[in-house]
């Protein structure tokens, strides 16, 4: 095993994150804007691991590769490191303070989760640079001491298409912004299942939703497995516990999440059915009722390495962002761009539109010290990547359904004489056309579909991880 550069700096000096789905999209831009935010907020002394996964070693590379060419001109660009560091700027420097690594993830088959986690908390990575590239330091086989923070941005959402007639009758009902800020004109056909363990050749195995392992159970598994490298012993007390960082949808509500279809093989609308879970699962996750299964969540496998401190949960979603995640083809892709732009020009404050600007809130829950997210009460709140007019980015509380932003009760005459925001920073700017204060009786509703998901969430977690023991003692 070989050295690390960031064996020898103070722990609270290096920040260690993975980033899963990150060789385009979202993903890419949370590695690419992570980097950025490092570099200009923490010394100039200060190592950071950025850890995308993929799905194949080409993919791996090829990411690197990119992620080491946007630091590269970042450093050489930015004035603000250049000011920082004085007249013998030397941007290596600066990029051989980035280590850029990588693993391969199909969250679709729990085997390869088991193995990439298994890779992270016990094996090495390695990421060779050119021998005559002087920006990049060349890692080979290096052991990964912690992780700070794990952002689940894989995934995938299950649509064909737009469903045309819906698309006027979103526009002319409910205007523009609203109807691209939650549109329910996105083509689906449901009953998309997957087999999760596909090694398992004696054995039977059940099918799973296909949206459903992607977004939430693939994550689900591979969190619980990287528990010892979230979690912080007494020794670590300096250093605040990792962070599970789930990235949800401004899009669902309570309609989109039925306890009879958990797994979102019957509806159409599986992509919003299984960002709803991620909702419900990461909001009531600090709840008394919840803990229970929780706390059983978050203990790592070896129960006599129990952590002083267990990794924090966290929600986030990037708003209204154009990927291929969405099928269009390239005339539509361009057109669509357009109409996401006017509704950020008629006022919408959820229309980030790009990559970079999406990532705006998972990267600040990243890298927001311990004590500022533990003063606004972070865990409780679904923080939600926004844009002005001029595409200024800044990230917001975003009302949930049953939940409300915080999970406290309010009322409307509160929120139309909420002080202290300008206009697009204010709650009621850019809430969804209906909405409906949260109740009591509401909020207590979505507690207990909470505690029920969490238990299902749990059900299933040791159904699976059972037939995927056997399935590794086979091989």
């Amino acid at each position: 095993m070989a050295p690390a550069p960031w064996d020898s700096v103070p722990p609270e000096d290096t920040l260690f994150a993975l980033v899963t789905g990150a060789n385009s999209g979202i993903g890419f831009a949370i590695c690419q804007r992570l980097i950025d935010e490092y570099l200009v907020t923490r010394s100039l002394s200060s190592h950071l691991v950025v850890i995308p996964t993929t799905r194949s070693v080409k993919k791996s590379q090829e990411t690197i590769d990119a992620l080491r060419q946007h630091a590269r001109e970042f450093a050489n660009t930015s004035d603000i490191l250049r000011s920082r560091a004085g007249p013998n700027y030397d941007p290596r420097s600066i990029t051989k303070r980035i280590h850029i690594l990588s693993v391969q993830l199909d969250l679709c088959n729990l085997a390869d989760v088991h193995r990439a986690a298994e890779q992270l908390v016990n094996g090495t990575v390695s990421s060779p640079a050119d021998a005559n590239d002087a920006y990049f330091t060349s890692l080979t086989d290096v052991r990964i001491p912690r992780l700070d923070a794990v952002i689940f941005n894989a995934g995938m959402g299950g649509w064909t298409g737009l469903d045309w007639p819906k698309v006027f009758h979103n526009i002319f009902t409910k205007g523009l912004v609203q109807a691209t800020t939650w549109p329910t004109f996105k083509a689906a056909t449901a009953g998309h299942v997957v087999n999760p363990l596909p090694d398992a050749k004696d054995e039977k195995v059940p099918e799973m939703g296909q949206v459903f392992c992607a977004n939430v159970f693939g994550h689900y598994l591979l969190a619980h497995k990287l528990v010892p490298l979230l979690s912080r012993s007494e020794s670590d007390s300096t250093i605040p516990p990792g962070r599970i960082i789930w990235e949800s949808s401004i899009e669902p509500g309570w309609k989109n999440l039925s306890l009879s279809d958990f797994q979102a093989i019957k509806t159409n609308a599986a992509y919003e059915s299984t960002k709803r879970l991620t909702d419900v699962l990461s909001l009531t996750a600090t709840l008394p009722s919840a803990r229970p299964f929780v706390n059983s969540y978050l203990q790592p496998a070896t129960k006599s390495n129990a952590p002083a401190a267990p990794p924090r949960i966290y929600l986030v979603h990037p708003g209204i962002v154009q990927t291929t995640l969405f099928p269009l083809n390239a005339f539509m892709f361009f057109w669509y761009r357009v109409v996401l732009y006017i509704a950020r020009w008629l006022g919408s404050p959820w229309h980030p539109i790009t990559g970079y600007n999406g990532a705006v809130a998972p990267v600040w829950l990243a890298l927001q010290e311990q004590e500022a997210l533990d003063a606004v009460d972070a865990e409780h709140v679904k923080w939600g990547s926004s844009t002005d007019f001029w595409g200024e980015c800044r990230v917001l509380k975003t009302e949930v359904e049953g939940w409300g932003w915080d999970g406290t009760v309010g009322t409307r005459k509160e929120l139309k004489n909420e002080k202290g925001e300008r206009h697009i920073g204010r709650k009621i700017v850019g809430r969804k056309s209906g909405a409906v204060d949260l109740t009591e009786e509401k909020r207590v509703e979505f507690e207990m579909l909470g505690v029920e998901c969490w238990k299902e969430m749990e059900r299933l977690r040791g159904e699976w991880e059972a037939r995927l023991g056997r399935v590794l003692e086979r091989q």
